[in-house]
């Protein structure tokens, strides 16, 4: 995943690969305090709020980060609601 972000964000260097790693573990729990139980960092909607996440979050000078901020905001609330990311799948 820390690959995909970093080419999201358009970050080449290993600099910031712990604050974005830092950023991918907050929005996992972020979700998950949302009440989304299935994240699979393979799934493409859990992948795209990941990235939305850190590209509101990283970086002090983004001028797009309300936008993205909304955008993620959106995408959890109906990953909320969707039963196939919350209702834990019991094997």
């Amino acid at each position: 995943m820390l690959g995909k972000v970093k080419l999201a964000l358009r970050i080449k260097s290993s600099v910031m690969d712990t604050e974005i790693s830092d950023l991918i573990e907050a929005c996992k729990l972020d979700l998950s305090i949302s009440g989304i139980k299935v994240i699979n960092e393979l799934d493409p909607l859990i992948q795209r709020a990941i990235i939305v996440y850190c590209k509101a979050n990283f970086g002090l000078d983004n001028k797009d980060s309300d936008k993205y901020q909304k955008s993620y905001d959106l995408l959890k609330q109906s990953l909320a609601l969707c039963s196939d990311y919350n209702t834990e799948v019991i094997v």
